[in-house]
C-alpha cells in the first residue's frame, strides 16, 4: 500500500506540474512591472506553492506551505494563471501520502486561507469586481473534489492490497492443509506400520516384511506430496498439475493401508459416479478423519460410510476409540482443514461423539451433489 502511493505521490508527472505553474505564472506576469522583480517573486512565490507535491513532506505540513504560498501569491496582487492548480495539487498527493484523516483540518484551513486572499485582493483592487469571490468558490471546491478523489483512490488502493494479502494467506493455508493432508497422513500410517513391525518382527518375519513394505510405499506417496506442495510454493504450477487428484476411487487403496497398520476399517455405501471434486473432498475428508483416529482416538475399529441421498452426498467415518474433542477445545489444522474444505462446497462437516456416553467419535460431512 505504502509503495503504491509513494509511485503516486513521487511520479515525474508532478515535476511536470512544477514546471507547468513556473512557466505559466511567467508569462501571466510579464507585465507586472519587470523593473522590480515581481515577475520573479510572482514565480518564486507560485512554485514554493506546488513545490511541496514533490518533497516527501508530512501531509498536513505540505498542505499547509501551499496554501500559505497560494494566499501570498493573491495577497500581493500577482496576475491569475497555473497557481489555481497548486493547493488542489498538493491536496490530492497530500492524500495519497496521508494514513489517517489528519489532512482534512489543514486543507480545510489551506483553502479557506487562499479564498481569503483572493477576496481581500479585490477589496484592495477594487470592490465592486465579483471574479475574485466566484474564483474563491470555485478554489474551495476545487480543492475538496480533489481530496475526495485522492480519498477513494486511496480506499481503493487499500482494498486491492487487503484482497491481494488475502488471497496469499489463503493460499498459504490451503498449501499447510494439503500437506497436512497428505505428509501428515503418510507420517501417522509409516508410524503406525513401524509399531507393528517392531511388534512381530522376532515372531513374525513376513508381518514385518509386509509392514516395511507398507512404509516404503506409504512414504514414497507422502513424499510425492510433499515434492508436489513444494513445487507449487516455488512456482512450479506444471509440476504440480501433474499430481493425480484422489477421489472415491481410491479409497479402497487408503482404507487398505490403514488395515495394514493394525486399524479394523469397514466401509459401507457404494455411491456410484460423483463430480471429481465432490470426490475429492470426500477422499480428503475419509483421509483425515482415519489420520486422525489412527494417531488421536486409540480406536480398535472405523467404519467408513458413504450415503447417496437426494440432493447430497453423505460422508462419515465413526470409530470405537475416546469421544470428540471437548467443548471448546482448539480443533487443529486437520478438523478446521476438513471444515474448510466442505465450506468450498457448500456443503456442512460435524464432529460429534458417537453415542450419548461420549465415546467414540463421529465425522460427519454433508456434500451438496448437483448431479
Amino acid at each position: 500500500m505504502s509503495d503504491r502511493r509513494s509511485v503516486l505521490a513521487n511520479a515525474h508527472g508532478w515535476w511536470a506540474m512544477v514546471a507547468v505553474v513556473l512557466l505559466g505564472t511567467f508569462a501571466a506576469n510579464r507585465d507586472v512591472d519587470p523593473g522590480h522583480g515581481a515577475v520573479a517573486a510572482a514565480v518564486i512565490v507560485a512554485v514554493l506553492a506546488v513545490l511541496p507535491a514533490v518533497l516527501p513532506w508530512r501531509p498536513e505540513v505540505a498542505v499547509a506551505a501551499s496554501g500559505v504560498c497560494t494566499a501570498v501569491y493573491f495577497g500581493a496582487g500577482f496576475a491569475d494563471g497555473p497557481i489555481f492548480l497548486a493547493l488542489p495539487t498538493v491536496t490530492f498527493v497530500a492524500v495519497l501520502r496521508a494514513t489517517s484523516y489528519r489532512w482534512v483540518p489543514w486543507a480545510t484551513a489551506a483553502a479557506v486561507l487562499a479564498a481569503t486572499a483572493l477576496v481581500l485582493r479585490m477589496l484592495v483592487t477594487d470592490g465592486e469586481r465579483t471574479q475574485e469571490v466566484w474564483q474563491a468558490i470555485g478554489l474551495l471546491a476545487v480543492v475538496a473534489a480533489a481530496g475526495a478523489v485522492a480519498t477513494v483512490v486511496s480506499q481503493l488502493e487499500a482494498s486491492r492490497a487487503d484482497r491481494t494479502a488475502r488471497a496469499a494467506s489463503e493460499e498459504q493455508l490451503r498449501m499447510a492443509q494439503d500437506l497436512h493432508d497428505g505428509v501428515g497422513h503418510g507420517l501417522a500410517v509409516i508410524a503406525m506400520q513401524a509399531g507393528v513391525a517392531l511388534h512381530v518382527l522376532d515372531r513374525d518375519p513376513d508381518k514385518a516384511r509386509e509392514s516395511l513394505e507398507a512404509i516404503r510405499a506409504t512414504s514414497r506417496e507422502s513424499l510425492d506430496a510433499l515434492r508436489t506442495e513444494l513445487g507449487r510454493m516455488a512456482g512450479a504450477e506444471s509440476e504440480a498439475a501433474r499430481r493425480p487428484v484422489r477421489g472415491l476411487g481410491d479409497l479402497d487403496a487408503l482404507i487398505e493401508r490403514v488395515r495394514a497398520g493394525g486399524l479394523e476399517v469397514d466401509r459401507e455405501g457404494e455411491p456410484g459416479a460423483v463430480d471429481d471434486r465432490i470426490g475429492e473432498v470426500a477422499y480428503a475428508v475419509v483421509q483425515e478423519a482415519l489420520t486422525n483416529t489412527l494417531r488421536h482416538a486409540d480406536a480398535s475399529r472405523a467404519v467408513v460410510a458413504i450415503v447417496r441421498e437426494p440432493g447430497t452426498v453423505v460422508v462419515s467415518v465413526r470409530d470405537d476409540g475416546r469421544g470428540a474433542p471437548a467443548e471448546g477445545q482448539d480443533e487443529g489444522m486437520g478438523i478446521s482443514g476438513m471444515r474448510a474444505r466442505v465450506a468450498e462446497l457448500g456443503g456442512t462437516l460435524d464432529v460429534t461423539p458417537a453415542d450419548d456416553s461420549g465415546s467414540g467419535f463421529v465425522v460427519r460431512a454433508t456434500l451438496p451433489d448437483p448431479a
